[in-house]
């Protein structure tokens, strides 16, 4: 396999770009059930080391999966795998063009089971919040007295 390195696509050729590449490796670790629905994509810096990409490269890998629905990301958490569908992926989908070959036939199931998750989580942070603010409120109004 061909990788372009400079950002540049010769035309008409079959060069990929490295941030493809990734991209591409990602999505069939997780056909291949390497990667399941809800687990951690791998860290930047894990892939900046495994294809001797730069930061920005895997950041653009790692944004094209999310705009085609294949991972989510969790402020503060990392990226993770949105859906684990590799069966709606007959061989040859990737032929297609656009983002309907290698978008999700039914992962969207998985995704939102994972925002479920991550929703749940920050309404339990903002309980936890709140319960702090009413903890402050009451002490204060005591000392105030």
């Amino acid at each position: 396999m061909v990788v372009g390195r400079r950002g540049r696509r010769p035309a008409g050729s079959g060069v990929q770009l490295t941030f493809e590449v990734i991209a591409a490796t990602l999505r069939e670790r997780i056909r291949a059930s390497e990667l399941g629905a809800g687990d951690p994509l791998p860290t930047q810096a894990v892939l900046m080391r495994e294809f001797g990409a730069s930061s920005l490269t895997v950041q653009k890998a790692m944004a094209l999966l999310k705009q085609e629905g294949w991972a989510v990301s969790r402020p503060g958490k990392g990226a993770f795998v949105a859906h684990d569908d590799h069966h709606a992926h007959p061989e040859g989908a990737d032929d297609l063009d656009g983002s309907e070959a290698t978008a999700p036939a039914d992962g969207t199931t998985a995704r939102v089971k994972v925002l479920e998750r991550a929703l749940a989580e920050a309404a339990q942070q903002i309980a936890d919040l709140r319960g702090r603010v009413e903890a402050l409120e009451s002490g204060s109004g005591e000392r105030g007295r």
